[in-house]
């Protein structure tokens, strides 16, 4: 969309406008609530993290600050939950996680997801090392295509397209 100036049209796709209006109602209600269950002493919601180290930059859902002194993302998604996690789901809190040890400089062992389409079931991911090596080749490859202008392969498994914008594009 940035980089290769062709729109998303997000105002037109349900799950993103459904989306975006639970992570409004999640950051006004319940503000001072802490999931006590996995050891959460404090929450900042809606965290605007940016980093010129690892080059990139977000909105973190919350910030958990744990019992055990260290932090965690906790990110809310519109769908349903599954004992499977998603490739983009996990990496985009492994994502977060890097931003929050370089910001807090305090260790991030794992992160939450939130899944809200079939009530609020809470998923716990425990971070590997590896999690965070595969997270910097993603960020590597996704800034070539940036950086070089071209557009990525499509993928082997196509029941990813059906609700992507770009599935008309991928070579």
């Amino acid at each position: 969309m940035n980089c290769l100036n062709i729109p998303q049209h997000e105002e037109l796709r349900y799950k993103v406008l459904k989306g975006r209006e639970i992570h409004e109602r999640r950051s006004s209600e319940n503000r001072d609530y802490l999931r006590k269950k996995i050891g959460c002493t404090s929450k900042a919601i809606a965290v605007y993290l940016a980093s010129p180290k690892i080059r990139v930059r977000g909105v973190v859902d919350e910030v958990l600050e744990l019992s055990d002194g260290t932090m965690s993302p906790l990110d809310y998604k519109y769908t349903e939950f599954n004992e499977y996690t998603f490739k983009t789901h996990k990496f985009q809190s492994v994502i977060y996680a890097m931003l929050i040890e370089e910001i807090y400089k305090k260790p991030v062992k794992k992160g939450f997801i939130c899944y809200l389409k079939d009530g609020a079931s809470l998923k716990e991911m425990d971070y590997k090392p590896s999690d965070f090596d595969e997270a910097r080749t993603l960020l590597s490859e996704i800034f070539d295509v940036i950086s070089k202008g071209y557009y990525p392969k499509k993928t082997k498994f196509p029941i990813r397209c059906v609700d992507c914008c770009y599935k008309n594009i991928c070579v």
